[in-house]
């Protein structure tokens, strides 16, 4: 007799779960960089009640203060002390660029109130529509 061979069907199914690991993997390194990307000098923010910002597709251009009234730009990775008018010649520059960029101030809580106005003005001078204030969200 002829054993009767069984014809077995083949499986068109796609094993989803190596994937999935894979994905959470990522999520998880990306959860822990995220907060270490935000670069910049060290500054005691002012605590307030705000909303967020919208998410932008353009990266931040930031300025800080701190609380010796000294400008500081993260350029590339390293901060650098910059003069105000050294400071409105780089934003302009990269305004330049890349209009649609977002100007931020990151003010220490004690730096004089009549420095951020200034650097603000200059900001708007240098061509950007308008500057944001960062601050720290309240109970922090």
């Amino acid at each position: 007799m002829k054993a009767k061979r069984l014809k077995k069907k083949l499986v068109a199914e796609i094993n989803v779960v190596p994937y999935i690991d894979v994905t959470l993997v990522l999520l998880v390194v990306f959860m822990i960089t995220a907060p270490l990307l935000m670069q910049g000098v060290k500054v005691d923010l002012p605590a307030a009640d705000s909303a967020p910002m919208d998410n932008a597709d353009e990266e931040p251009f930031i300025v800080s203060i701190k609380a010796d009234g000294s400008y500081w730009l993260d350029l590339g990775g390293n901060n650098q002390t910059q003069s105000l008018e050294q400071v409105k010649a780089r934003v302009a520059k990269i305004l330049r660029q890349s209009p649609k960029t977002p100007v931020l101030v990151w003010g220490d809580g004690r730096v004089e109130y009549r420095r951020v106005v200034a650097l603000m003005s200059e900001l708007q001078r240098a061509g950007a529509p308008s500057v944001g204030l960062v601050t720290e969200p309240l109970g922090n």
